[in-house]
């Protein structure tokens, strides 16, 4: 069996494991990740690579990263949450541990995973949309992971859903996942609250106070039967149905995943966001329905993908 490293890199951890072509991990390690000093970042890597290469038989080592990476798939244009700006990442590791690297956005690793081995098996056309803080998102279409000319597609969260809406960290204003995402349902959360204090009595008892309610206060007060908890969970369902809807009618693809934080969450929203999307979508009645899908792999599709991904460089 072959075998490759994959390396999911976020703010604050870096997962790394052996990944089979048959998407087991067969040995796995998680360390801090040092995101303030693109240095320490690749010399933790290739420590932790180093490390696993010493007890196995690699042939090659994938990097998901959370940032903007290249179309040669070797350096991070920019990442929002970590130090990267223009950097070599892939001749950097593979220069201090010997072995061939590719490096893929995270979102895009992750998408490749469910593909490959999770929810998204048997589809050729594949959509994967992860809700959590933000909104990231990976494209696999006829079998290929889609990058776009630089490398820099599927940037799902920034497509604009409200004109001159809520500002975004991306500098624009109205990008969907101002709506659709994990901050939107703790936001909007947190709005019904003040609004309706008495519809939103677990919410209170839960946070404390409007101001302490977090994410998973809202997971559980909805499942108590709040009322303002599951306002919130209706208002994200009906922001992500559109979003699919409008994906749908450009991509037309088999499946949607849904993976990220909130899907741990999709018994509460998923049903819903089914009958918007199948309400919304562009010529409703006279085309196949896409099935909706949640992610099935969890926090470890990314370091699969991104290990699967190196097979392909």
């Amino acid at each position: 069996m072959a075998l490759t490293i994959g390396v999911d890199v976020g703010g604050t951890k870096i997962a790394y494991g052996v990944v089979g072509d048959d998407g087991a991990i067969i040995e796995r390690g998680l360390r801090h990740s040092p995101a303030g000093s693109p240095e320490k970042m690749a010399l933790t890597i290739a420590d932790a690579v180093t490390e696993l290469a010493a007890r196995h038989e690699v042939e090659a080592v994938g990097i998901g990263a959370a940032g903007f990476v290249d179309e040669t798939r070797s350096v991070i244009r920019f990442a929002p949450n970590l130090a990267w700006r223009e950097e070599p990442l892939r001749e950097k590791v593979g220069e201090l541990v010997g072995l061939p690297v590719v490096v893929e956005n995270d979102a895009n690793a992750m998408a490749w995973g469910e593909y490959r081995f999770g929810a998204g098996r048997g589809e050729s056309h594949v959509v994967c949309v992860t809700v959590g803080t933000g909104i990231g998102g990976g494209i696999v279409l006829g079998g290929e992971l889609y990058r776009g000319r630089w490398g820099m597609g599927a940037e799902l969260g920034h497509m604009q859903a409200v004109p001159g809406g809520r500002a975004c960290g991306c500098g624009n204003s109205g990008c969907w996942e101002r709506y659709a995402s994990g901050s939107s349902l703790l936001m909007e959360a947190k709005d019904n609250a003040q609004a309706d204090p008495e519809g939103a009595e677990h919410l209170l008892r839960l946070g404390g106070s409007v101001e302490g309610i977090q994410g998973e206060h809202v997971t559980e007060a909805a499942r108590l039967g709040d009322r303002a908890a599951l306002a919130a969970f209706e208002s994200l369902a009906g922001w992500l149905a559109q979003g699919l809807a409008d994906m749908a009618a450009v991509l037309d693809p088999g499946c949607f995943i849904i993976g990220g934080g909130v899907s741990g969450a999709a018994d509460l929203f998923v049903d819903r966001v089914r009958e918007e999307f199948a309400a919304r979508l562009t010529g409703r009645g006279h085309r196949p329905l896409a099935e909706i899908r949640v992610a099935e792999m969890g926090p470890s599709a990314g370091l699969v993908g991104a290990g699967d991904l190196a097979r392909l460089r």
